[in-house]
């Protein structure tokens, strides 16, 4: 099954209001909960720099049939639906078969 990637950046007025963010996340993770127990096959994580310090981003990587069924899960995460990111959706080919 194709794998997909979203790519993501919390936007700079949340980045700074601790406590909205957090609020947004933990939906985000039960969110995730929720793809995981109907039998998505995602990981969702944050990126950080050298010293552990997070800020540059997250990813969600899953599995879906095609580009639209992708993009029709991931129209359903907090992090989206309440625009408190900028996001790309790609799909990965994987090339070390």
């Amino acid at each position: 099954m194709p794998i997909f990637v979203k790519t993501e950046i919390i936007k700079k007025e949340f980045i700074e209001n601790k406590i909205l963010k957090k609020k947004f996340i933990d939906k985000h993770v039960l969110w995730i909960k929720q793809l995981k127990e109907a039998g998505v096959k995602v990981k969702s994580g944050f990126l950080v720099d050298e010293s552990k310090n997070p800020g540059a981003g997250g990813l969600l990587i899953y599995e879906a049939k095609n580009y639209k069924d992708a993009l029709k899960i991931i129209q359903d995460d907090p992090m989206i639906k309440n625009k408190i990111v900028e996001w790309q959706l790609n799909e990965w080919i994987d090339i070390s078969l």
